[in-house]
């Protein structure tokens, strides 16, 4: 396995118009490539992000358009892709999967993970929002090999369940992948925190691509996509607008600090 490379998160704002958001998306990791880039994580519903209404439109099987585009990338530019999620048939009519896939160097589909925690939210006279009305919420934590080291997957609204990424960890998680859509007002408040505190507690790499600008549903997104390394320390991270955010993954570091403060050795409640 690699010890040290050069990772990207991609940072942009995905709207209701999918080839334009593929394009964009093809541009970002063509760059992140040419950076030299040879892991890419993308952010939550990159390939189309529309009204309630609309969605069951662009549902899709695995394989399928999204996940042969995202396959393609890989292989063209031979890095891993983390390709955000999109919206997964589910047998369930009505709901799909929101779902987040690792391609490996060749195209090759490594791992899907299905998010898990479905935001419901109800403040009366102020917003509603029921994640459960159109998704349906996955079952299995995911961890998956890669020559760039164990990848953990989730989305969004996991990173506030502590438990998923003990759990990752526990199953050999070396890195903490977090696509996203985190708004801007929980985002001011809790992004950064939750993901230092998910990098320090864990002891592992965390990267979070989050969607920027407006959404189709009026809120706005809170970008800042980071790079935390497994001590909690920020090691890039990104602003309001569209684009990369890179640094070198150091896994040596990751087992040093394993090694001098063993606390997930010293776990004693799983």
């Amino acid at each position: 396995m690699t010890d040290r490379y050069t990772a990207a998160v991609i940072q942009l704002g995905s709207g209701p118009n999918r080839p334009q958001n593929l394009g964009t998306v093809r541009r970002l990791v063509d760059e992140a490539a040419a950076r030299g880039a040879r892991l890419v994580v993308l952010p939550e519903v990159v390939a189309w992000r529309g009204p309630r209404g609309a969605e069951p439109a662009h549902v899709e099987p695995i394989p399928g358009p999204t996940s042969e585009f995202m396959a393609g990338l890989a292989r063209e530019h031979q890095l891993v892709l983390c390709a955000g999620s999109w919206l997964e048939q589910s047998p369930t009519p009505g709901r799909a999967f929101n779902t987040s896939c690792i391609f490996g160097s060749d195209g090759t589909l490594l791992a899907r993970y299905r998010k898990i925690h479905l935001f419901d939210v109800e403040i009366p006279g102020q917003v509603e929002v029921r994640e459960s009305d159109t998704r349906a919420p996955g079952t299995d934590v995911v961890v998956t090999e890669t020559p760039l080291g164990p990848l953990g997957l989730s989305v969004c609204y996991d990173l506030r369940f502590p438990e998923l990424y003990r759990r990752l960890a526990q199953q050999g998680a070396e890195l903490l992948l977090v696509p996203s859509a985190f708004t801007f007002p929980t985002g001011a408040a809790h992004w950064e925190v939750l993901l230092r505190a998910r990098a320090i507690e864990n002891q592992c790499w965390v990267l979070a691509a989050n969607q920027t600008g407006r959404s189709p549903h009026g809120f706005a997104d809170y970008g800042n996509s980071m790079i935390v390394d497994p001590w909690g320390v920020v090691v890039a991270r990104g602003g309001d607008g569209e684009g990369l955010v890179i640094a070198d993954v150091d896994r040596e570091r990751l087992r040093r600090i394993r090694r001098e403060l063993p606390s997930l050795a010293n776990s004693r409640l799983t």
